[in-house]
């Protein structure tokens, strides 16, 4: 399936395909003319209350699974968007959903959260 991901500042691949960020943050400090994205969605990354609690910045940070069903549940309202990505690789389209540099671990990402949706979606 030609959905890729990887985080923003990996080096780009042939094939990757548009490659669009899916954070709430943009990099600081990072001159426009050193993007590695093609477009910004903000909405498909967690809000910013979610990511501060996943990263303790409010008190304890909450777990994978917290995590995981409080993006879930935020995300359905971005379904139409999730759809369009859907459809576009149903048409043989390859994308890559870029992260932040901070997030190493791909499977404790929303990156792979919002790919796993993508996928049904194409499925269905």
């Amino acid at each position: 399936m030609p959905i890729r991901t990887c985080r923003w500042n990996d080096p780009g691949q042939a094939g990757d395909g548009q490659r669009i960020l899916i954070c709430r943050y943009r990099p600081r400090a990072l001159p426009k003319a050193k993007e590695t994205w093609d477009v910004w969605i903000p909405a498909l990354g967690p809000s910013k209350e979610l990511h501060a609690a996943f990263y303790g910045k409010r008190g304890p940070p909450i777990g994978w699974d917290e995590y995981r069903r409080r993006y879930l549940a935020e995300i359905e309202e971005q379904r139409a968007r999730i759809e369009e990505l859907a459809g576009r690789v149903r048409k043989g389209e390859t994308i890559t959903l870029l992260c932040s540099s901070a997030c190493v671990d791909e499977l404790h990402c929303h990156r792979a959260l919002l790919r796993a949706l993508i996928e049904e979606a194409v499925a269905r």
